[in-house]
């Protein structure tokens, strides 16, 4: 699948969207942000995604965003820190990803965060200290 239909912005009762393998895939349409109830996105293996919209503050309820092996995603957009019920980040694989937003800090509830294989990533931000609820990282 190269793009979503439009139409799928209608499913504003959808909890749960896996992506999945979904290997060409470039982007995510601006429109995601109308999925309000969306729980859990997972677009691991999306290999050709290189950025997600800055409309997925938008998704307050996310609780689980896997991006595993989205190897062409360079950055998270600085819009994802209004992502707070988040609990789980996965980010393993994503070797072109160059950095995390500074304001990562902002994920209070986040339980998980994988960022093995991230090659490129020079650094965490130096406020992951701030990640109270954080019961697995892997570096």
């Amino acid at each position: 699948m190269k793009e979503l239909p439009t139409s799928i912005d209608k499913l504003t009762p959808l909890q749960l969207f896996n992506l999945s393998g979904c290997s060409e895939l470039k982007e995510l349409p601006t429109f995601i942000h109308k999925l309000t109830a969306l729980q859990s996105l997972n677009l691991s293996g999306c290999s050709e995604l290189k950025q997600l919209p800055t409309s997925i503050d938008k998704l307050i309820t996310l609780q689980s965003l896997d991006l595993s092996r989205c190897s062409e995603l360079k950055e998270l957009p600085t819009s994802v820190d209004k992502l707070i019920a988040l609990q789980s980040l996965d980010l393993s694989g994503c070797s072109e990803l160059k950095e995390l937003p500074t304001l990562i800090n902002k994920f209070t509830a986040l339980q998980s965060l994988d960022l093995s294989g991230c090659s490129e990533l020079k650094e965490s931000p130096t406020s992951i200290d701030k990640l109270i609820a954080l019961q697995s990282l892997d570096l």
